[in-house]
């Protein structure tokens, strides 16, 4: 990526948060990440998409520095991935739940605190983030599986991080929890957060400033939602990621004509949230 658009993507201060350079990761024998270039701006809300198996999760591990790489760099702000600096600036929150079922929300909370040196009112903080006071004293073994999820998310926040990472945070949450949490994703940033957001849920990508779609291990774009919906030819947004893979493989259907459902390329209207499919 050149200077000029990692330039245009910075933050409102300019800054980068994290940026690839010929991005390499082969597992086994197998490329699971081809040659990425991209830059995260500070303070904004990035989706990352794309389907199972496109090489998400890896990315992600990359940037918190727990993926061997191939070849290439990853720089997060401003120093290399994994740098011992940046334990206490990056929060990661896997897909499952990594929090101690015999504890209370607050016992676990405040023992991932204490490993960011923060204090008992900095736990109750992050619980209080995430809407879980009313639990804070109940065992994590008896909780709901999306109030598990959360328990985690107030477990990366307690560090209070500059960039966090989140490996499909609202896998399995019903709607309303969904739309709560993406509430709180936004103040976050708008208190400059930098949120790197995984999803196959095309649906989520509406929320995000910035999107990256990631299809087999290569970078089919990074693009807004409305750049997303201009270039797909459509306002339903798996609609549009499908014609982008389409053009990439050479077999998109020419804008207008009917598509194999009969409806047209350059549809508008939205339909129910639906995930993408490889």
């Amino acid at each position: 990526m050149s200077h000029s658009a990692v330039a245009a993507l910075a933050g409102p201060g300019g800054d980068v948060a994290v940026a690839t350079k010929s991005l390499h990761v082969i597992r086994g024998k197998v490329p699971v990440l081809r040659g990425l270039d991209f830059a995260i701006p500070t303070g904004r809300i990035t989706g990352l998409l794309g389907p199972s198996g496109s090489g998400k999760t890896t990315l992600m591990r990359a940037i918190v520095g727990v993926q061997k790489l191939g070849s290439g760099s990853v720089s997060v702000l401003g120093l290399p991935a994994g740098h011992p600096s940046l334990r206490h600036r990056v929060g990661y929150v896997t897909q499952s739940p990594s929090v101690y079922p015999d504890l209370t929300v607050e016992a676990n909370v405040r023992y991932f605190g204490a490993m960011h040196r923060k204090r008992r009112n900095d736990a109750a903080e992050a619980i209080a983030a995430v809407g879980l006071e009313q639990q804070s004293r109940q065992k994590t073994a008896d909780l709901s599986g999306g109030q598990l999820s959360r328990v985690s998310l107030a477990c990366a926040l307690v560090a209070r991080p500059r960039l966090l990472v989140l490996d499909e945070p609202t896998v399995g949450l019903d709607p309303v929890l969904r739309a709560d949490l993406w509430d709180r994703f936004r103040s976050m940033a708008e208190a400059g957060t930098t949120l790197l957001v995984s999803s196959h849920v095309m649906e989520e990508a509406s929320h995000c400033g910035s999107l990256l779609l990631l299809r087999e291990g290569t970078l089919l774009a990074q693009l807004t939602p409305a750049e997303l919906s201009r270039r797909g030819h459509s306002t339903d947004l798996e609609k549009a990621f499908l014609h982008m893979i389409r053009e990439a493989e050479g077999t998109a259907t020419p804008e207008g004509a009917p598509t194999v459902d009969g409806t047209a390329t350059a549809e508008s209207g939205t339909t129910p949230e639906r995930t993408v499919r490889s």
